[in-house]
Parts: C-alpha cells; structure tokens; sequence
C-alpha cells in the first residue's frame, strides 16, 4: 500500500462522519456527459436521506437530456476555506428518474421522505413545493470517495 492510500484512509470520513456532513450541506456540483463525449458540471441543491442523493432537477436543461441519454454521474459535495478545513466527498453511479417528469404532487411514496428532507433544508416548509418544471432524480452511490483534512496532523 503505498503512502497516499494510507493517509488517503486516514483522512477519509466515518459513514457517521459522511452521514453528518452530507445531512448539513445544501449544494452539490454534478457532472454528465453529452452525447458528444463533453462533461457537463452545475451547482444543484440536494438532499441526502442516508443511502440515496435526491436531485431536484429541471426537465428542460442540458443536465436532464445528458442524463436521459447517459445516467452515469459523479457529484461532489466539498466545504472548507482553508487548506486544513477542507473536506469533502464524491459519489458517483446512474441517477434514476423518480415520480412524474415534471413534478406536480401526484401521491408517491417514495418522494415523501426525500421532498420532506429538501423542503425543509432549502426552503424552511413542512411540504414540497411544484413548480411543474423540476423533477427528482435519485442517485444511489455505487461509489464514494470522502476526506477530512481537519484530520491530517498540523505542525
């Protein structure tokens, strides 16, 4: 094992520690790809329900036709100043379309947990609010990636 993976295990958050942090954060920047091979990279709000990223997303955007044509992504949540404050993760997978495209309400399950989450973390509501322009994408990590530097010891 060489030296980077062993301060890159150090460094990296606890499930308790990613839990925490992605439940405080409110943006993410997401990256897809084009039909044309050309990354794609936007700020978006989220939530974060402890096992799946919840994307609120518009239908009529460059990030919804890459994702209809390829739902692999990769999204980072970082935070941080300086350089031993920073800390951060990756989660990168296949969104999934989730509820109606657009949202206007209809009764789903699934969606209640998730628009709870959000709507109280970005907006201060009990309830989701519909604008008929979002929709939700879900994104259940096959992968994450997570670091702390608060935790690599200072002189």
């Amino acid at each position: 094992m060489s030296s980077d993976q062993k301060r890159g295990r150090r460094i990296m958050m606890t499930p308790q520690e990613l839990d925490a942090f992605l439940a405080e954060q409110r943006t993410c920047r997401i990256a897809t790809v084009s039909k044309d091979g050309r990354p794609h990279v936007v700020a978006l709000w989220f939530a974060w329900d402890g096992t799946s990223l919840w994307l609120y997303s518009i239908v009529r955007s460059r990030r919804w036709a890459d994702l209809l044509g390829d739902p692999r992504v990769a999204v980072v949540v970082d935070d941080g100043e300086e350089y031993g404050e920073l800390r951060g993760a990756e989660l990168s997978g296949s969104v999934e379309i989730v509820g109606e495209a657009p949202r206007t309400g209809e009764p789903h399950p699934e969606l209640t947990a998730p628009e709870r989450l959000f709507a109280a973390k970005n907006f201060g509501l009990e309830a989701m609010p519909h604008d008929g322009r979002h929709a939700w994408l879900r994104l259940t990590p096959e992968r994450i990636v997570s670091w702390d530097f608060r935790k690599i010891p200072q002189p």
